[in-house]
């Protein structure tokens, strides 16, 4: 079961699930942020189905296990914008605390029936804080700094808790951000290149030297595969890209690319840049050592930082109509997070 799968990483995962092997069942709600054009195309497969609800939904959840038995449940199911977490947090407690919860609870019959199943709770960086320098690692303290990260951070606790009292078999998994194809234009490189091609300005917080590590999606799916089929429960791991590159960087790279790419006739594209006012409570920098992931499962990133952020600008070039079609009534790149509306 995957969770979330219509939205950017969970669709990812489920193609590269359904390329392996796996049967899968998706549940989402398709809020704001999830599509069912991201799984459009596997309609057909005979080992998915989709299943439109909510993890909160406990008759919903108790159906679905009741008619099939699951060796393991991926939770990537989430409220995950740091803006929209500062305007109203609400949604944010719900879905990433209480959701895991109830899907926890659901599951728990599970346990009885398949001793092999996992559950696996797909989480983020950002639960650990800002650092000056050095790296995160599965031994770092919890930090939050935005009400996103502290959801996130009390749904990753819930589950250890789980872990430690009932001897649940979950795992977590702390990522870096996440780059590619398909993923929703609130985000910076999705909001940069759209913002871009559609030749409006593009909004940098602050002074732009905020510093993350960059994952291709790509690469985070692959690692999930290898958490899926070789992680130990009970067990964290943190996934990272080791791209660790400023936000103004990261800009000036997606405007050289457009130069290239598609050129506009009088300007470059990095004459669209315009500082902005900063994030409330914005981290400063995030970094992390995947040391464990790579030495006790093998895995490694394998994409290279400026080939994916090429594939990614070219898909977006190439998918107006995706996300053309999404943004008039989702999201119309308007700037979010500058006040709390709790």
């Amino acid at each position: 079961m995957v969770t979330g799968g219509a939205g950017f990483i969970g669709s990812h995962f489920t193609k590269l699930a359904l390329t392996r092997g796996y049967a899968v069942t998706v549940i989402d709600k398709l809020t704001y942020s999830g599509s069912i054009k991201n799984l459009i195309k596997l309609k057909e497969v005979n080992d998915f189905e989709f299943i439109e609800g909510s993890i909160l939904d406990e008759i919903l959840l108790d159906k679905v296990f009741k008619n099939k038995q699951y060796n393991a449940i991926l939770n990537f199911a989430a409220e995950t914008h740091v803006d929209r977490s500062i305007e109203n947090s609400s949604e944010f407690l719900l879905t990433n605390i209480l959701g895991v919860q109830k899907l926890i609870s659901s599951s728990m019959k599970l346990l009885q029936e398949n001793k092999n199943f996992k559950f696996i709770q797909i989480s983020t960086d950002e639960v650990f804080g800002s650092i000056e320098d050095g790296h995160f690692d599965e031994k770092s303290m919890y930090s939050p700094n935005s009400p996103y990260a502290a959801s996130k951070a009390g749904g990753d606790h819930l589950l250890s808790s789980y872990c430690k009292t009932f001897d649940f078999p979950g795992i977590i998994t702390n990522c870096s951000n996440n780059y590619g194809s398909n993923q929703f234009p609130e985000k910076l490189v999705p909001l940069l290149i759209t913002k871009a091609l559609q030749k409006k300005q593009l909004p940098i917080y602050g002074n732009g030297k905020q510093i993350r590590d960059w994952l291709h999606v790509d690469d985070h799916c692959n690692a999930l595969m290898y958490i899926l089929e070789k992680g130990i429960s009970g067990n964290q791991y943190v996934i990272g890209g080791d791209n660790c590159i400023k936000n103004i960087d990261m800009a000036l790279n997606i405007c050289s690319l457009l130069d290239e790419i598609k050129p506009l006739k009088n300007m470059k594209y990095k004459k669209l840049i315009k500082f902005v006012k900063d994030r409330p409570g914005h981290d400063q920098r995030y970094s992390v050592n995947a040391s464990k992931i790579k030495n006790e499962l093998g895995w490694s990133p394998r994409v290279e930082f400026l080939d994916g952020l090429r594939d990614t600008v070219n898909w977006y070039i190439n998918n107006e109509n995706w996300w053309k079609n999404i943004l008039p009534y989702n999201y119309d790149g308007q700037r979010l997070g500058l006040k709390s509306k709790d």
